[in-house]
């Protein structure tokens, strides 16, 4: 009796499931995902062998290696308010755009003068734009203010998140949401740009300042 000879074939995958999954995981961490503005400034910091974290809510200041001051508030809120009353101090207009665009920028180092027109550009444009930094000499310190006003919005913003979390039924402890100060300098930047900006933290008093370094692996 002859043997059944059964027809040999290639075997078939469907791929379209495996399309269909590629797509929805796209599809997510594009709806998850936050945009991030532009930095105007990039430093190159000292290296230490540090393993502390940076805190997310925090008042940064940033030194580039030619001595440019540059500043960053984390907390929607208090970006509003602090911009809010910087413009009372220094009597510029902004609108609600402009407060809008400030509240969800990133770092940002021009004058008073400059920054209305300043939060008029694209993020792009913003980018490119030529600044000498916030000024912080004796005869102009409006880092002064900057920081400042700063850590009032910062406090009244951690307050408010304090008193959401007890609202929560969670245990919240209040040192972690009183404002966290950090100092970004540029490996190459001569010392004395630093030591301006350190004393107007001690001239205002805010003593608990951190200092942003890059990891480096600790000596046996």
């Amino acid at each position: 009796m002859s043997k059944i000879k059964i027809p040999k074939h290639s075997p078939s995958i469907d791929m379209t499931p495996m399309v269909d999954l590629a797509f929805l995981l796209v599809t997510f961490f594009m709806l998850a995902a936050s945009i991030r503005n532009p930095e105007p400034v990039e430093v190159v910091t000292p290296s230490s062998i540090s393993d502390k974290i940076i805190p997310e809510k925090i008042l940064l200041v940033t030194i580039d290696k030619g001595g440019r001051v540059f500043l960053n508030l984390s907390g929607i809120e208090a970006r509003k308010e602090l911009i809010q009353n910087m413009s009372a101090k220094y009597k510029v207009g902004f609108n609600e755009k402009q407060i809008e665009t400030f509240a969800y920028m990133t770092t940002f180092g021009c004058t008073m003068k400059e920054l209305p027109g300043y939060l008029d550009m694209p993020a792009e444009d913003r980018k490119k734009y030529e600044t000498k930094g916030i000024p912080s000499d004796t005869t102009n310190n409006q880092l002064k203010d900057w920081i400042f006003y700063g850590n009032i919005a910062a406090l009244n913003s951690g307050k408010t998140d304090y008193e959401n979390a007890k609202l929560e039924g969670k245990n919240p402890d209040i040192n972690d949401f009183k404002p966290k100060f950090v100092l970004r300098v540029d490996g190459k930047a001569v010392y004395v740009h630093a030591q301006n900006v350190i004393d107007v933290f001690r001239d205002l008093r805010l003593n608990n300042l951190n200092f942003v370094t890059s990891a480096e692996t600790a000596p046996n």
